[in-house]
């Protein structure tokens, strides 16, 4: 069950936006969506907030939605594969990391070490970051995304451990 059957989508992205204290820092959101993460980062006094979103459809809606900020001085939103796009960032650019990637089996690459190899390459030292991984298959298969995740999360560089509905991280 998505955390927006019980919440609104905003009191979800608060709590989660909350964990990474945006105010006055560089935050990279990895996969932008409706762009809830940047709204509460932009409230929450971010000093910029970089977005990437792949889907051109995610972005239509992104556009008829009322509620979903808008590009300007403290929001930049690109219309590109956050993958790619991280591997062309400079090194210790972001304070923080908010990634609400699609699930594992429509975009596996944003779950590899390879791409939280990156993350860990731009996220200044003690930066922080929250990854949304929900328990996919956990009842049915037994499958702990989130543990896999922090593994890879530590490997990488980060203290990381599972907190609610994802991973939070701190860069060591």
């Amino acid at each position: 069950m998505l955390p927006s059957a019980r919440i609104s989508p905003y009191e979800d992205a608060r709590r989660k936006v909350a964990l990474i204290e945006p105010r006055g820092k560089v935050v990279l959101d990895c996969c932008a969506g409706l762009g809830y993460f940047a709204a509460c980062c932009i409230e929450g006094r971010a000093a910029r907030v970089m977005s990437f979103e792949k889907n051109a459809d995610v972005l239509w809606l992104r556009e008829m939605n009322p509620w979903s900020p808008r590009p300007d001085e403290s929001l930049m939103l690109t219309h590109g594969d956050v993958y790619q796009a991280v591997a062309a960032m400079k090194s210790l650019s972001v304070d923080a990391v908010l990634h609400d990637p699609p699930r594992f089996a429509l975009a596996g690459e944003l779950y590899s070490q390879a791409f939280y190899d990156q993350l860990a390459r731009v996220i200044r030292h003690r930066g922080s970051l929250f990854h949304y991984t929900g328990s996919p298959n956990k009842v049915a298969r037994g499958r702990d995304l989130a543990g896999e995740v922090v593994k890879r999360l530590r490997t990488a560089g980060f203290a990381a451990k599972a907190v609610a509905d994802g991973v939070f991280g701190i860069k060591r």
